[in-house]
């Protein structure tokens, strides 16, 4: 149970936060923001405030903000439809009751002759019983379309996202996975504050009990100095020697409280991954890092350990891409799922940690150039920018509906990929 909640709690951070992103900066732009969405699927939960209708919903698989004009209108008035039209205290329409108009007795029912809701905002039409006079009425911009008693606020073309300019649609696209970059560096800040921050040099945190480390006799704050015969200033130096030397007797000389002691440790076998994504065999002496709590320090290091993941992310991508480490070290939700809760077993900021990693990855493979993910649509934005047009919205979804497909495959194939890992 205890996973359960970590693992909702994480991704609904990190989908909240990256669809937050996207919808502020719609709503900075004047984008009607519709619906704000956490999940996929049935409904769970709703609520409506200032235009927008914010919804959890029944699969835990993603979240998006719909803006008006990125997808297609269900309701479209076209000439001969009879409609309903109710007035607010202006006289302009404010509610245009599309079916069920006996359940609105004050509506006025007309059929519609010609209706413009994107640019001039009118309805013009007949009365029923009267199709010599013809009407025009002005339509307020936040009127709503109400279609089985459900209501739908119209969208005047200045509130749609196809209106806006091509640096107001990128910001918007683009907002969501630097949303995804800023709450890692938060993350991150908040591991400093409270732990503090990881020291350069070989210097030992907690002892794990029951690990070649204690049997060796090695206290908390001991600093590595040399291993064998090679000379250790950091605690990449440390733990790569130590990696590459499971069950070798290892002589390792600390500095504890001003002298020097010579510790014979022998690192313990266990399984490991390479980069190729292969299991292999390293040395491990159940040691932790020493930290330093510093205000300036903290600072670097929320942005620090952000690039630097970033720079792990974009490199193992690299070599995926390239073919020299195979797909099926693809995680997916499963995936996910089994190693969060192999991390909530080492603590509390060890889930804060993984959420940060977690969030960079979400933040740089939304920003990949495929169809259907935020830089498909960037790049679709970039060559609007180029050509000085966008290019024609049917062309685009077919893109981004084929896209939408193979990702659909892909995830399909990386789940199974997971399930063998787990239980076969």
């Amino acid at each position: 149970m205890t996973t359960v909640i970590a693992f909702i709690f994480m991704f609904g951070l990190l989908v909240f936060v990256h669809e937050w992103g996207h919808m502020i900066f719609a709503k900075r732009a004047g984008m009607l923001v519709r619906e704000f969405a956490i999940g996929f699927g049935p409904k769970v939960l709703s609520f409506t405030r200032n235009e927008t209708l914010y919804t959890i919903r029944l699969i835990p698989a993603g979240g998006y903000v719909r803006v008006a004009g990125e997808d297609p209108e269900i309701i479209e008035l076209k000439p001969g439809h009879h409609v309903g039209l109710e007035f607010n205290e202006h006289g302009r329409v404010d509610k245009i009751i599309v079916n069920n108009k006996s359940k609105h007795p004050n509506a006025r029912i007309i059929e519609v002759e010609r209706v413009d809701l994107d640019h001039r905002l009118v309805i013009e039409g007949y009365e029923l019983d009267d199709e010599d006079t013809r009407l025009s009425f002005d339509v307020d911009s936040k009127a709503f379309f109400v279609m089985d008693e459900r209501e739908t606020q119209i969208a005047p073309y200045d509130r749609q996202f196809a209106s806006k300019t091509a640096g107001q649609k990128a910001m918007q696209l683009f907002a969501g996975p630097l949303m995804n970059f800023i709450l890692a560096i938060i993350l991150f800040l908040v591991l400093g504050i409270v732990q503090g921050v990881p020291v350069d040099e070989a210097i030992m945190g907690e002892i794990q009990p029951n690990t070649p480390a204690e049997e060796a006799g090695m206290m908390a704050n001991d600093q590595v100095v040399q291993i064998e015969d090679q000379s250790i200033s950091t605690w990449e130096e440390f733990t790569t020697i130590v990696r590459e030397n499971p069950g070798q007797e290892l002589n390792m000389t600390v500095l504890r409280n001003g002298e020097e002691e010579t510790l014979t440790v022998v690192p313990r076998q266990v399984e490991g991954i390479n980069q190729q994504g292969e299991t292999i065999q390293i040395g491990q002496i159940g040691v932790y890092q020493g930290f330093e709590k510093s205000v300036i320090e903290t600072l670097k290091y929320g942005f620090e350990q952000t690039y630097e993941i970033t720079r792990l992310v974009l490199t193992n991508l690299g070599m995926l891409i390239t073919g020299q480490v195979p797909l099926d070290v693809l995680s997916g939700p499963v995936g996910i799922y089994d190693a969060t809760d192999q991390v909530v077993q080492t603590g509390f900021m060890n889930l804060i940690m993984w959420t940060a990693m977690l969030s960079v990855n979400l933040g740089i493979v939304n920003l990949i150039p495929l169809p259907a993910l935020d830089g498909g649509r960037l790049m679709f934005v970039g060559i609007e920018k180029l050509r000085g047009k966008p290019v024609p919205p049917e062309k685009e979804g077919i893109f981004h509906f084929i896209g939408f497909a193979l990702l659909m495959l892909l995830m399909i194939v990386v789940t199974w990929n997971d399930i063998q890992r787990l239980f076969l």
